[in-house]
């Protein structure tokens, strides 16, 4: 993917009284009386908007809220707008609406570093259909472009696609840069050894994140629910464990081609297995091959643990996406937690981590240790994407460097 223009590349002359559109990611959870729960990509986007207002700009952020059927009171993005004034500590105004007059009234009158937040532009479902005409109207708002919502960049939608083809310069905001600075640069250029670590409870999820690291990586590391699949195929019992039937000859294939690429390929070499699927449920620790019937493996166990630490010391590039067990059960989030404290632990040491999205996130943030890490991905499906090889809709749309 070419490089990208950065929204660091524009200066006071680009930015002064200027209106600018801002697509970012204010997708945050909202409880049930519509408090912010978490505010992490709120307080992401800040930086792209501080520096668009001290250069004089006028801000126009644009964002989706949950998937909405139409307009939906409890997808407004109202709630926002008291945590987005204080944390950039300016009045934000919010528009009753993402297109029309009344919008247009409010940004033609927006002060220069002011900042307006329009409605979930999800309300319109042209919005998702990147119906040209709706990126037309989104577009007529602004003089150009900047997406900060690396979350949404494997959409191609109109506010992450469409309006990039009405104005110009269109640019990657500080996080977005950041987002493609890490993931593509580790894909493309890590330093060795490269080690990832792919959890999850499907095989069939992760068959393209697994093939493609199989062409880059030097240690390949498998937990989660997917690893049955990897053991059935292998000849072992499973009990009742988790298990795609139909992926069993693509596992023996996975594990064929690491041997092709000479890449390590490390399975658990032992499980806790639990006599049901619950918080509560008995549990033991039994050798990866040879899990009892009626028991279900829900986590690695600890010479596993001891394994894949020893076996990630010398890795000086790590990307780690998906659990290694049922973390949300306590007792099943030994594996999980202890690969986040290890690699919080060789961040210290000088290497390269990188949390790929989804629920690795959730881990990394509820074990305190967020901090510790190279680099978060905000972008569950986005970096997935990223780390598969492709090529995602919101950022081909911006202009090469």
């Amino acid at each position: 993917m070419a490089t990208k223009r950065s929204v660091s590349d524009l200066k006071e002359a680009d930015l002064k009284g200027k209106r600018v559109f801002v697509r970012v990611d204010l997708n945050v959870p909202l409880d049930d009386n519509l408090k912010i729960t978490d505010d992490t990509r709120i307080r992401a986007a800040v930086p792209t908007i501080n520096y668009l207002r001290e250069h004089g700009a006028k801000v126009i952020l644009c964002s989706h809220l949950g998937r909405p059927k139409g307009v939906t009171p409890k997808y407004s993005l109202k709630p926002l707008v008291p945590r987005i004034s204080e944390l950039l500590g300016v009045d934000v105004e919010m528009a009753n609406d993402s297109i029309g007059e009344e919008v247009e009234k409010i940004v033609a009158a927006l002060p220069d570093g002011g900042v307006v937040l329009l409605e979930n532009v999800r309300f319109h479902k042209e919005e998702e259909k990147n119906d040209p005409e709706f990126a037309k109207k989104l577009a007529s708002l602004a003089d150009l472009y900047v997406n900060d919502a690396f979350g949404t960049a494997h959409r191609a939608h109109a506010s992450t696609e469409g309006v990039a083809k009405y104005l110009k310069p269109a640019v990657a905001g500080f996080l977005m840069q950041k987002e493609l600075d890490y993931l593509v640069g580790a894909v493309s250029n890590p330093k060795r050894p490269f080690a990832a670590i792919v959890g999850g409870s499907k095989v069939s999820t992760k068959i393209g994140v697994i093939e493609s690291l199989l062409e880059k990586v030097d240690i390949l590391l498998l937990g989660g629910g997917m690893i049955f699949t990897f053991y059935k195929a292998q000849g072992h019992g499973v009990g009742s464990s988790l298990v795609e039937e139909d992926k069993l000859g693509l596992a023996i294939a996975l594990i064929e081609k690491a041997k092709l690429k000479e890449v390590k390929l490390l399975l658990p070499s032992d499980v806790i297995v639990a006599d049901k699927f619950a918080a509560d449920a008995n549990s033991k620790v039994v050798p990866a091959s040879a899990i009892p019937d009626g028991w279900m493996g829900l986590d690695i166990g600890p010479d596993s643990i001891e394994t894949f630490n020893a076996t990630l010391d010398n890795a000086k590039t790590i990307i780690w996406n998906g659990p290694m067990g049922v973390f949300e059960f306590e007792k099943f989030a030994f594996g999980t937690d202890a690969i986040a404290q290890k690699l919080a632990d060789l961040t210290g040491k000088g290497a390269a981590t990188i949390i790929g999205g989804g629920d690795s996130v959730v881990v990394v943030e509820k074990a305190g240790l967020a901090d510790r890490m190279s680099h978060i991905s905000t972008g569950g499906g986005a970096s997935l994407e990223l780390l598969e090889g492709k090529s995602l809709p919101g950022v081909l749309a911006l202009d090469d460097a």
